[in-house]
């Protein structure tokens, strides 16, 4: 786990010098792609194989929330590129986050669903937040703290969003071992669409006609994933039987057969004594 552990401390890193040097809009554009590298270790590291209509489901899936995302990626105020920031650095370290969190979400994946000593989801959410802490803060202490210095910062406010961001990790955990990583990332994005339906009711934010018609292909697209009837085939490699096994096989057949002609030929003489 601390190898899990040591990937999500990159990819946190990655995310802050994408941010560093492009846009959100760019950043945001390039994180849909998430669907589509899970998809992808799903299919080398779990061996899954899905029907083409749930490839076409997550294609479309993806474009319609990047659709939904329009007003961010499409604001004409917002700078593509950051003052002084480097667009290429920026592209290539979300796209290799974007690949990170596709393996990671998999790996974890792996990692329940074929633990031999059988640990719980606490146990490796525990393992998980070991892991991270020496790399949180070998970062906090070369930062020297930050602008609010060490242990600085926190409110209410603030520890009540650590607390849902734990629960939250916990319902990833739970929805990866009973579901699967692929379930998690649909959940994902139809939780974009309800926090910002939220946000235009609560807070007065952006709800367009665009935004709703991406709303519904969203919708749509989970629909056609969720409720496709074709079954996700898994390959397993077969094992290698020995050169012995089969003469086994063989030789306790051949003695079968030996011992029901003996059984036979017993009987024979009885009925002609």
């Amino acid at each position: 786990m601390f190898v899990l552990a040591a990937i999500y401390g990159v990819m946190n890193i990655l995310s802050f010098v994408a941010l560093r040097n492009i846009g959100a809009g760019i950043f945001t554009i390039f994180a849909q792609t998430k669907i589509l590298t899970t998809a992808t270790f799903s299919s080398i590291l779990l061996r899954r194989q899905y029907s083409y209509a749930r490839w076409r489901a997550m294609v479309s899936l993806m474009m319609g929330v990047l659709l939904f995302t329009e007003p961010i990626w499409n604001d004409a105020d917002k700078p593509k590129v950051q003052e002084g920031g480097n667009a290429l650095i920026g592209t290539v370290a979300v796209l290799i986050e974007v690949v990170l969190s596709g393996f990671a979400s998999i790996y974890f994946e792996k990692v329940i669903k074929s633990d031999p000593e059988q640990l719980g989801i606490w146990e490796r959410n525990f393992q998980l937040a070991l892991g991270s802490f020496p790399i949180y803060i070998m970062f906090i202490i070369t930062n020297g703290g930050g602008n609010a210095g060490y242990f600085g910062g926190w409110s209410y406010l603030a520890f009540i969003l650590s607390l849902l961001g734990a629960a939250g990790g916990l319902l990833v955990a739970l929805s990866i071992k009973y579901g699967d990583s692929i379930l998690k990332t649909l959940a994902t994005t139809g939780a974009i669409i309800i926090s910002s339906v939220l946000d235009h009711v609560l807070l007065g934010g952006p709800l367009t006609p665009v935004m709703c018609i991406a709303a519904s292909q969203v919708v749509i697209a989970i629909c056609n994933y969720t409720f496709d009837a074709t079954p996700t085939e898994t390959i397993v490699s077969q094992q290698r039987l020995s050169p012995k096994q089969p003469e086994n096989k063989v030789e306790s057949s051949e003695n079968d057969e030996e011992k029901i002609e003996l059984l036979l030929l017993q009987k024979s003489n009885k009925s002609d004594d």
